[in-house]
């Protein structure tokens, strides 16, 4: 099963053809439409499978999948806390989509805090945390590396750093471009799961995606369920 998630940049409705070039089981979209609320027919049909929250119904977060994939929203305790979405994937494990908003980690800090008896090995948590470990100092206590020591107690790994071996803080290859600048890259979109249902993860390092998005998409392919 192969998982995307990308920061759209707003104007989904105008970007999702883009997207679903790479055929992609499921898409995890942060800044998209609520496609119940959206004019653009083309999009409304795209989105025949999908969840979907947010406080504007401009920039939300949403799920869409294809046809055979079954979503069940788990609706996980989120007491006011902004975007973040639990669904069940096929009955078999439990996806945790993010789009940490300001204070950021702290956000998704306490949304883990909250919810992390639910997590499992196969837990899948993907999006975008607006984060990285040499922004530590700017948290407190609720920092980047809190939020990946924790998962790695209970088994669950950033794909990339898997992959790729290098350490949190030390990425190579970005996947948010500041003003999309070439020259002002960083590393601050994750996908964490259980290091036996990690296939292949790849940042869709692109720069033709800038004139779509201040993003770069991510891919995990993920052991069959």
């Amino acid at each position: 099963m192969k998982i995307v998630s990308w920061n759209c940049g707003g104007k989904f409705r105008e970007k999702f053809q883009d997207i679903i070039a790479v055929d992609a089981d499921i898409y995890v979209i942060q800044e998209c439409e609520n496609p119940a609320e959206c004019k653009s027919i083309a999009y409304r049909k795209f989105a025949h499978n999908y969840l979907w929250i947010g406080e504007n119904k401009n920039k939300g977060l949403g799920v869409f999948a294809k046809n055979d994939i079954q979503l069940r929203e788990n609706n996980w305790q989120k007491y006011c806390l902004r975007n973040f979405l639990s669904v069940r994937v096929n009955d078999l494990f439990d996806l945790v989509a993010v789009w940490a908003c300001k204070p950021y980690i702290e956000e998704y800090y306490i949304y883990q805090s909250i919810n992390i008896p639910n997590y499992t090995t196969q837990t899948v948590i993907i999006g975008d945390f607006n984060s990285n470990a040499i922004w530590d100092k700017k948290h407190d206590t609720r920092t980047h590396s809190s939020v990946v020591q924790q998962l790695a107690e209970i088994g669950l790994h950033s794909a990339y750093h898997q992959i790729s071996g290098e350490k949190q803080g030390e990425e190579t290859i970005s996947t948010f471009y500041l003003y999309r600048h070439s020259d002002k890259g960083y590393h601050i979109d994750y996908c964490f799961t259980g290091r036996s249902n990690i296939k292949d993860f790849h940042v869709l390092h692109n720069i033709d995606w800038l004139v779509r998005s201040d993003h770069m998409p991510i891919l995990i392919e993920i052991s069959n369920k």
